[in-house]
């Protein structure tokens, strides 16, 4: 296994929030890195900063293709994949359509599984890899309004718990990131589709609560910046034998903790509070 081989990183999702700020700790600590996203004018900071910019949608295949074509092509491959793009979208599930849906698992996971699957026989190759996949709390938690993301994440969880057993046979490590509320585009994305979709019709108020709610956590001095994400994955890269979860991030302890420890009724009845609350103030 060569020298350059482990310290070349393909990270995704890169233009901005917690990919961006993985991409940069990676550049610092003398990593090749491949910064991937759709948007290239987002990354030119990158760039300037050592970064080989891919423009690529993690949901095209001919992308996803052309990116692993040019990383084998002048590097052979990657020894760390940070699987950070995705995205959230919520609304009613009577509201959802199945075509909105499928293209949330496309983005969330599919396109992920595919990338994987084409860097993996360099991993083989080299006996060695680490494999990061950004999921979320949500991934174990679940909330009114975000049926098809949460069914993403927790997707997400158990194909990285099936890949782990596989491909540790070969030196390769799958390690799950769970971020909490993080400073990033999250919030902005995700309440006013939500509100198209569902603010108006029988789950209006909730809709409405839910983007109050957003707007309040996506917000300086109350998320925590992408920096803490950034230093598990980091932390993880650099373990030996890296812990199969790491999570991080405003509420993400608490909530994991809640969910581990509550009966489903009771989980439902805090999260459904919350919500509440946040109408009654509306």
């Amino acid at each position: 296994m060569s020298s350059q081989f482990q310290k070349t990183a393909l990270v995704t999702g890169a233009s901005a929030g917690m990919g961006k700020d993985a991409a940069f700790r990676l550049i610092n600590e003398g990593y090749t890195v491949y910064a991937a996203a759709r948007r290239l004018e987002k990354m030119r900071d990158l760039e300037e900063a050592g970064a080989r910019l891919i423009a690529m949608d993690i949901s095209s295949d001919e992308d996803v293709l052309a990116a692993v074509e040019q990383i084998h092509n002048e590097c052979g491959g990657v020894g760390v994949l940070v699987n950070n793009a995705g995205f959230g979208m919520y609304g009613a599930i009577e509201d959802t359509s199945l075509g909105e849906a499928r293209y949330q698992f496309e983005v969330n996971l599919f396109g992920l599984a595919r990338l994987t699957q084409l860097l993996l026989p360099a991993m083989r190759e080299n006996g060695f890899g680490k494999i990061i996949n950004v999921s979320s709390v949500g991934g174990k938690i679940y909330s009114p309004l975000g049926a098809w993301y949460h069914a993403t994440k927790h997707a997400l969880e158990g194909w990285s718990d099936c890949l782990r057993l596989e491909v540790a046979q070969f030196g390769i490590d799958v390690i799950i990131i769970e971020p909490g509320i993080i400073l990033t585009e999250f919030g902005d994305v995700v309440s006013s589709p939500m509100l198209e979709r569902s603010g108006s019709g029988p789950y209006a108020s909730m809709a409405d609560a839910n983007a109050k709610a957003m707007s309040g956590a996506y917000k300086d001095g109350v998320g925590s910046p992408p920096g803490v994400i950034s230093d598990l994955i980091m932390k993880s890269i650099k373990t030996g034998k890296p812990r199969t979860r790491y999570h991080g991030g405003k509420m993400a302890a608490m909530l994991l903790f809640f969910r581990h420890w509550l009966p489903d009724r009771a989980f439902d009845r805090l999260i459904m509070s919350q919500v509440k609350r946040v109408m009654k103030e509306a």
